[in-house]
Formats: structure tokens, C-alpha cells, sequence
């Protein structure tokens, strides 16, 4: 009875080092690898500190801030906040929040390249803030489910 069980306990681990061989050598044949992932996009400041972004949609487009919000947090940015602004603009605006204007023009060239003005606000944790547009159009993606 000992040797079949030793016999079986054989197979098995034979089975799982032919499985594990396997996947190595198409990984290997692929080209795929640990070191082939590509690393996120660094969106922090000089200090090391992520870059906190409100977005807020100024058309009357429904769902425009949640694309918007998708795209710059898959683009490494720190979304805090989404809304819907008091009034519409035609074209989208990147507000500096907290005096680094580096940090909203990081956000403006990740949206396309929108204007950035300065209008510091130190009651609020953020630094910048988006004021989307009629004119912004959310890069095409697949779809979130």
C-alpha cells in the first residue's frame, strides 16, 4: 500500500515540475517576462508627492467628468473629487490650486494641452482643478465595465 501511495506522491510532482516547465518555456517563447511590464507613468511633483486633481464637468454632456476621471487615473494622476461646475465653458480649463503651476500643466498636457490659469485656493486639498469643456473629447479606450 506504501508504494502506491509513494508511486502516486511521484506522478503528481512529476506532473506539476512538466506544468511548471511548460509555462516558463512559453513564457520564454512568447517574449512575455516579468521584466517586459511597463511601469506607470510617473505623475508626482519634484517632491515625490501624487499630484490631487477635482474634475469638473461645465457642459451639459451627462457622465463627462466620470470619463474624464477614468483617463487621468489611468494616467496616474490622484482624482479626489468629481462634479458637475456651476456654470458651462466651451473649452476645457485647468486651474492651479495650490501655487505649482508645474502640477496643472502636467494635468493640461495629459488632457490635450488645455489653457492653465493661476487661482490658488488653500482651503481646498487639492491642487488642481479641471473645469471640462464642450471641446475636451475623451480619448477612445476599451469599454469599463
Amino acid at each position: 500500500m506504501e508504494s502506491r501511495a509513494l508511486r502516486r506522491l511521484t506522478i503528481v510532482s512529476a506532473a506539476a515540475v512538466v506544468i511548471a516547465a511548460a509555462a516558463v518555456v512559453t513564457n520564454l517563447v512568447s517574449g512575455r517576462g516579468a521584466d517586459d511590464r511597463l511601469p506607470p507613468p510617473d505623475v508626482t511633483d519634484q517632491a515625490r508627492q501624487r499630484i490631487r486633481v477635482q474634475v469638473l464637468n461645465a457642459t451639459a454632456t451627462r457622465g463627462l467628468a466620470r470619463r474624464a476621471t477614468m483617463f487621468l487615473r489611468d494616467q496616474g494622476f490622484d482624482v479626489v473629487e468629481t462634479g458637475t461646475a456651476p456654470s458651462q465653458l466651451d473649452s476645457t480649463l485647468v486651474l492651479d490650486r495650490s501655487g505649482h503651476p508645474d502640477r496643472a500643466q502636467r494635468v493640461a498636457d495629459a488632457l490635450g494641452g488645455a489653457p492653465v490659469e493661476a487661482r490658488p485656493d488653500s482651503s481646498r486639498y487639492l491642487d488642481v482643478t479641471v473645469l471640462l469643456g464642450r471641446s475636451w473629447r475623451p480619448p477612445a479606450h476599451p469599454l469599463y465595465p
